[in-house]
């Protein structure tokens, strides 16, 4: 497995990470997320499943892990992991986010799966729970989703706070969402508290369905801000399980193209976001050992210029892809 730094952070990580927004709740957005469980949502069951993901990833040579308050207790199953296998901290990275609380009630199907609050109380709060469960395993703190409604960039007293954290010695940075991912990321490269960038890293949500904010990404990247990929595979639509009628022509050359290589489709769409130059760490969202193996592939392949250009035919509007994702059902 390749590793990186992080941007200018120090970090190091490996160029494939492993989210937990999957594994650490029974309710979740992906395709058929509720086959992969099998229907077990006992919590001592997904612990079980969760470290064997975990282990699978580590065997691999994943070093980068990236969880979030609102994952179920996947902050509590990563922690436990680390601890039980006796991962020493320099080895591994690891980020969280606050801003979205667990509302789901260990529920598939629940009224609220999670409240988003990006305010000063929130983050105070939600750090302490954070700091307890990774139990000295902490490095990168991020905000979740920070978008244009939630104001959280324009909160002074949420910034300075975030400020302070790093000056103790925590890494900050930011996830974020939505059709205008372009403006954030370029909104949060200007940040500055004491004349200092705040925002050390960048979450976001670049696929080959989604691409339109890979330019801004590029700016971030350049001006030393690490590039973290999330829903690299688009929450399952990017795979062999999407049965969209629109999906048909679109499987069709993904699978021209793993035929050329050998592979599968979402080791190719993993492989193109590999292969941008922003990307630092690429997020697989697997549910199973075998979705993890699967993902893996895409470190084998070297995907040309031409390849990703070919591929790149599958981008949707930026509106349509987040319309689509809105509407994804829970497990």
């Amino acid at each position: 497995m390749e590793m990186r730094v992080l941007g200018n952070t120090g970090l190091a990580v490996s160029r494939i990470g492993l989210g937990l927004a999957s594994l650490g709740r029974p309710g979740y957005i992906n395709l058929k997320h509720g086959e992969d469980l099998a229907g077990d949502y006992d919590e001592s069951a997904m612990e079980r499943r969760a470290h064997l993901v975990l282990d699978s990833a580590w065997n691999a040579g994943i070093r980068y892990f990236d969880v979030a308050r609102s994952y179920g207790l996947g902050e509590k199953f990563l922690g436990s992991w680390l601890t039980s296998r006796s991962v020493s901290p320099p080895s591994v990275t690891v980020g969280s986010k606050w801003g979205y609380t667990y509302t789901a009630g260990w529920k598939v199907q629940a009224e609220s799966h999670e409240l988003k609050e990006h305010t000063l109380p929130v983050l105070q709060r939600q750090w302490g729970e954070s700091v307890a469960l990774l139990n000295g395993y902490l490095d990168l703190y991020q905000i979740h989703s920070a978008t244009i409604e939630s104001g959280v960039l324009d909160r002074i007293d949420v910034l300075r706070e975030l400020a302070r954290m790093r000056t103790d010695g925590t890494h900050i940075g930011v996830s974020i969402s939505g059709p205008a991912q372009a403006y954030i990321v370029r909104k949060v490269v200007e940040i500055t508290l004491d004349g200092l960038r705040l925002f050390e890293t960048v979450q976001a949500t670049w696929n080959l369905f989604e691409s339109s904010v890979g330019p801004a990404l590029s700016e971030a990247r350049a001006a030393g801000i690490g590039v973290i990929v999330k829903e690299a595979l688009a929450n399952g639509r990017l795979t062999d399980r999407n049965n969209e009628p629109g999906f048909d022509a679109k499987r069709a050359l993904l699978q021209k193209k793993a035929a050329q290589f050998d592979s599968s489709i979402d080791a190719i769409a993993l492989a193109t976001c590999l292969a941008q130059p922003f990307a630092d760490v690429v997020l697989s969202g697997a549910t199973t050992v075998e979705q993890m193996l699967s993902n893996l592939e895409s470190c084998r392949l070297n995907l040309d210029e031409e390849a990703v250009i070919r591929l790149s035919v599958l981008a949707e509007p930026a509106e349509q892809y987040w319309a689509t994702r809105t509407k994804l059902p829970w497990n």
